[in-house]
C-alpha cells in the first residue's frame, strides 16, 4: 500500500515539474531570455533560449486573442520541455509590441534555434500552430 501511495505522489510531482504554462513576458524577462536588442554589440538576430519558443503579442480587449489563449495553453502543456510559449501584452509592452511590428494583433513570434523569428498574423486553429511547431520550430515532419 506505501508503495502504491509513494508511486502516486511521485507521479504527480513529476507531473508537476514538467507541465508548462504560458509564460508572461516583460521587457526585463524577453532581454534576458530571447534577445538583447539594446545591446550595441549586437549587430544581428541571435536567440538566447535553450529551445525554440512561441511570443504571443495580445491585449486583453482582443476577441480573437481571447479565442486563441486556451489554445496556447494546451500546446504549452503538450510542447512542455521542447519549446516555451511566452504572451506579452501589447497595452503594457509597447516596446516589445514596436520591435514586432505589432500593427494588428494577434501576432504570434516563432523562433527556432538558429533561423530568423517568423511571424503569423491573426488567430487560428490549433492544428495550424502545432504544425508549425512541429515543421519549423523542432523540424518533425
Amino acid at each position: 500500500m506505501n508503495k502504491i501511495l509513494f508511486s502516486l505522489i511521485f507521479a504527480a510531482l513529476g507531473y508537476t515539474l514538467h507541465a508548462q504554462e504560458v509564460i508572461v513576458m516583460d521587457k526585463a524577462l524577453f532581454l534576458e531570455k530571447v534577445f538583447d536588442y539594446t545591446d550595441s554589440q549586437a549587430k544581428e538576430w541571435k536567440y538566447k533560449g535553450d529551445r525554440p519558443a512561441i511570443i504571443d503579442l495580445y491585449a486583453d480587449w482582443c476577441g480573437p486573442c481571447r479565442r486563441v489563449a486556451p489554445i496556447m495553453k494546451e500546446l504549452a502543456k503538450e510542447y512542455a520541455g521542447k519549446i516555451y510559449i511566452y504572451k506579452v501584452n501589447v497595452d503594457k509592452e509597447k516596446e516589445l509590441a514596436a520591435l514586432f511590428g505589432a500593427t494588428s494583433i494577434p501576432l504570434f513570434v516563432l523562433i527556432p534555434m538558429d533561423e530568423m523569428p517568423q511571424l503569423i498574423n491573426g488567430a487560428a486553429d490549433k492544428a495550424t500552430y502545432k504544425k508549425a511547431i512541429d515543421e519549423f520550430l523542432l523540424k518533425e515532419k
